[in-house]
């Protein structure tokens, strides 16, 4: 059995989780938010980008296929698509661009 880390855990090791925090902060991205963070969307955007998924329910369906190894990539608990939709139309953009 394998005990090293998943390659996206891996690739997730390389952001600078307090430099991306800062940024959230400047522009306020976790205002008014209880669960699903900018960091979990970007964990989920990412994994979307990395696994060549086509469209939300794609990434939606995939990240359920994983649900019980999502905790390991820091990704924690699935997402629903409606969540997912409404987190990527009203944060601002620039928290990712930078």
């Amino acid at each position: 059995m394998n005990k090293d880390k998943y390659v996206f855990a891996q690739l997730v090791g390389f952001l600078d989780n307090f430099k991306f925090l800062r940024i959230v902060k400047k522009y306020d991205g976790d205002k008014y938010v209880k669960s699903y963070t900018c960091w979990n969307q970007l964990l989920t955007l990412m994994f979307g980008q990395l696994s060549n998924r086509e469209s939300l329910r794609d990434l939606i369906v995939a990240m359920g296929a994983h649900a019980g190894k999502l905790y390991h990539p820091g990704i924690g608990k699935s997402v629903t698509r409606s969540n997912l939709s409404k987190a990527n139309e009203q944060r601002d953009y620039h928290i990712f661009e930078e």
